[in-house]
C-alpha cells in the first residue's frame, strides 16, 4: 500500500511544467526560446491542463501571445523583462517580502521563512543578494523539487501550506499588477497563466489530500498573529546545499 498522492508520472509532470515557468520568469527571452515554445505548443504542452474557462482562456492567450512574441521587436520584450524583474519600473517586486511586509520592505522575513523550507530540503539560494530566497523564480523551482522528491502525504502536505503562506499569498496581486501595466502580451499572460496554474496545482493537491484549501482571511489573519514577532536573520552559509 502506498501513500502517494501523485502518481510519479504526474508529479514529475508538474515539476516540469514549475520549471517551465521559473525559466520564462528567470532571464530574457531570446527569439531561439519562443521558436522552442511555439513549436513545443506551448502552453498546450504543460501536464497540468487547463481546468475551468478561466485557465482555458489564459491557455489560449499565451500560446498566441508566444507566437505573437516571436514576431515582435525583441528589445520591447527585453524592456518589459527589465521594468518586471530588474528595475521595478511597474512597482510590481517579484518578491514576496515586499508584498507582505508592512513597510513593503524586500529581505524581510518571509525571505527568512523561506530559507528555512529550502534548508529543510538541503536547498540554498545561490546567491541571495542578486535574487532573495523569496523571488518568485525560486519558489516555483522549490515547488519542482518537492514534487520531483517524494509525492508521499506528507511531503504534499508540507508543499501544499508552503504554498498557502507563501506563493499564493502574493502572486495574484503581483500578477495582476504586472498584467495591467506592462506592454507586452506576453509577459501580460504569462503572470495570469503561472497564478492559475499555481492555484490548480493547489486545487490538486486539496483534492488529492482530502483536505479543503483554507479560506484566505481564515490564513491571513492566522500568519498575522504569527508575523507578530520580530524576524530573526539566519546566517548564509554559501555552498552548504546545492544552489539554484
Amino acid at each position: 500500500m502506498t501513500n502517494a498522492v501523485l502518481s510519479s508520472g504526474l508529479a514529475i509532470a508538474l515539476a516540469e511544467d514549475a520549471e517551465m515557468l521559473a525559466a520564462l520568469h528567470d532571464r530574457e527571452l531570446t527569439r531561439e526560446t519562443l521558436a522552442a515554445l511555439c513549436e513545443a505548443g506551448f502552453p498546450a504542452n504543460l501536464g497540468l491542463l487547463p481546468a475551468g474557462e478561466a485557465m482555458r482562456d489564459a491557455w489560449r492567450l499565451m500560446a498566441h501571445a508566444a507566437e505573437e512574441a516571436s514576431a515582435a521587436n525583441p528589445d520591447d520584450l527585453a524592456a518589459d523583462y527589465a521594468a518586471i524583474y530588474l528595475t521595478g519600473a511597474y512597482g510590481a517586486s517579484p518578491c514576496e517580502s515586499v508584498w507582505t511586509d508592512d513597510d513593503h520592505l524586500a529581505c524581510q522575513q518571509a525571505m527568512f521563512a523561506l530559507r528555512d523550507i529550502y534548508a529543510e530540503s538541503g536547498l540554498a539560494a545561490t546567491d541571495w543578494r542578486r535574487r532573495p530566497d523569496d523571488h518568485l523564480v525560486l519558489q516555483l523551482l522549490y515547488i519542482a523539487q518537492a514534487l520531483r522528491r517524494a509525492a508521499g502525504r506528507e511531503a504534499m502536505g508540507k508543499l501544499a501550506v508552503m504554498m498557502d503562506e507563501h506563493l499564493l499569498r502574493w502572486l495574484p496581486d503581483f500578477a495582476e499588477r504586472v498584467a495591467s501595466r506592462c506592454d507586452t502580451p506576453f509577459y501580460a499572460v504569462l503572470q495570469r497563466l503561472t497564478f492559475l496554474w499555481c492555484e490548480r496545482l493547489r486545487d490538486l493537491l486539496a483534492e488529492r489530500l482530502g483536505e479543503p484549501r483554507p479560506a484566505r482571511a481564515a490564513d491571513e489573519a492566522r500568519l498575522e498573529s504569527a508575523d507578530r514577532g520580530d524576524p530573526i536573520p539566519l546566517a548564509y552559509l554559501p555552498g552548504a546545499a546545492p544552489g539554484w
